[in-house]
């Protein structure tokens, strides 16, 4: 009985310790959800938006960085083909990005072009990618791009 409690109050602990990580794939993006195909125009498609939110993006680990949103800023319907998948934000302002990948790993980036963050996948999986636009400061306008072509 002791050895249940004692179970019981570590898996408490354990559980109040860990990073509660708050964002939601399940809620609807805030900017929508596009469908695009491999080879798909115009190149890049874009999304305009506000950055930024409430959520200190670093509880996610692996570099994230930033302040975002819990539901996802956009959901991107991806099928595959030969070609990569860039995604990328143009902002006057200091922009991060993270990216959960149809797989459920987590992609994070922050000042790849100056203070805009670009995530690139080489090889990319057909499904969906929830998108969250990231900022240091405040909502800025920014314009996500969605490319076959290398970030410029």
């Amino acid at each position: 009985m002791k050895l249940l409690r004692l179970l019981a109050g570590t898996a408490a602990l354990l559980a109040f310790l860990a990073p509660a990580v708050s964002q939601d794939a399940a809620l609807t993006p805030t900017y929508g959800v596009v469908r695009l195909a491999n080879g798909f125009h115009p190149d890049p498609h874009t999304v305009n938006l506000q950055a930024g939110g409430r959520v200190d993006a670093s509880r996610l680990g692996g570099g994230c960085r930033g302040q975002i949103t819990e539901a996802s800023d956009v959901g991107l319907v991806f099928e595959a083909g030969s070609l990569p998948l860039n995604l990328y934000v143009r902002s006057r302002a200091d922009t991060t990005l993270v990216v959960k990948a149809p797989d459920g790993r987590w992609y994070c980036s922050d000042d790849a072009i100056g203070l805009n963050p670009v995530v690139s996948f080489d090889t990319p999986q057909s499904g969906r990618y929830d998108i969250w636009v990231g900022s240091f400061y405040g909502v800025p306008n920014a314009t996500l791009m969605v490319s076959e072509l290398p970030a410029r």
